[in-house]
């Protein structure tokens, strides 16, 4: 069930994307609505996974696959419409391509990035990736993020009455462009640690992965 949610997430996101290069005020409202639907979604596949005790090495492997195709597809959309340097992509994907990579490494000693067998070595990689008002804040900053660059979108594209309004705010402004920002910072010190936990297994032959495994 919550690989199923990850699966649809990614279906809605590609919808959502397509919406988002209309020039239709239901098709870009439409949009907004989709892109929440996918990161409430995001929180639902691991409660459901929890609550069932259906928790694999799969599943938490789908579900982090999951995310880096929404976060990484969506600063590409916005930096190809114009909303946001082609810097931040590029940033986004970097850190990932690293990342991802380190941990498939891991993944060959049993390691997962979280969870019992997770290959967090510090107090701060597991406050930073895990813990849950680290998770908690940097899922809320990435929800209004991409929703207020969504919403920016819109805007150029469409006449929104109410959403122009509020889009002239200053104070509002400057929060969607701080919790933009603060989404790309945090995507950046989340990914740090793991990289610092991860390199130790950069030098391990096939029987210390092997040995790993077994002790585990």
């Amino acid at each position: 069930m919550a690989n199923a949610i990850t699966a649809g997430r990614i279906a809605l996101l590609f919808l959502g994307i397509g919406m988002l290069y209309t020039q239709r005020v239901w098709t870009l409202g439409l949009a907004i609505v989709i892109l929440l639907v996918v990161f409430v979604a995001d929180a639902l596949d691991g409660i459901v996974a929890r609550r069932r005790g259906r928790e694999t090495v799969f599943g938490a492997v789908f579900d982090i696959a999951g995310d880096r195709v929404v976060e990484n597809a969506l600063w590409v959309v916005f930096a190809d419409l114009g909303v946001i340097g082609v810097w931040a992509p590029l940033l986004v994907l970097t850190r990932g391509f690293l990342v991802d990579g380190l941990r498939s490494v891991a993944l060959q000693a049993g390691r997962t990035p979280f969870g019992e067998r997770s290959m967090a070595r510090t107090p701060i990689t597991r406050f930073l990736t895990a813990s849950r008002c680290m998770r908690a804040l940097y899922g809320t900053a990435k929800l209004v993020a991409f929703l207020f660059l969504a919403g920016v979108v819109a805007t150029r594209r469409a006449e929104f009455p109410i959403i122009d309004r509020l889009f002239v705010e200053p104070v509002f402004l400057l929060a969607g462009w701080l919790c933009v920002y603060l989404t790309l910072v945090l995507t950046v010190a989340r990914g740090l640690p793991v990289v610092v936990d991860a390199w130790p297994y950069l030098g391990w032959t096939r029987e210390e992965f092997a040995r790993d495994r077994r002790s585990g």
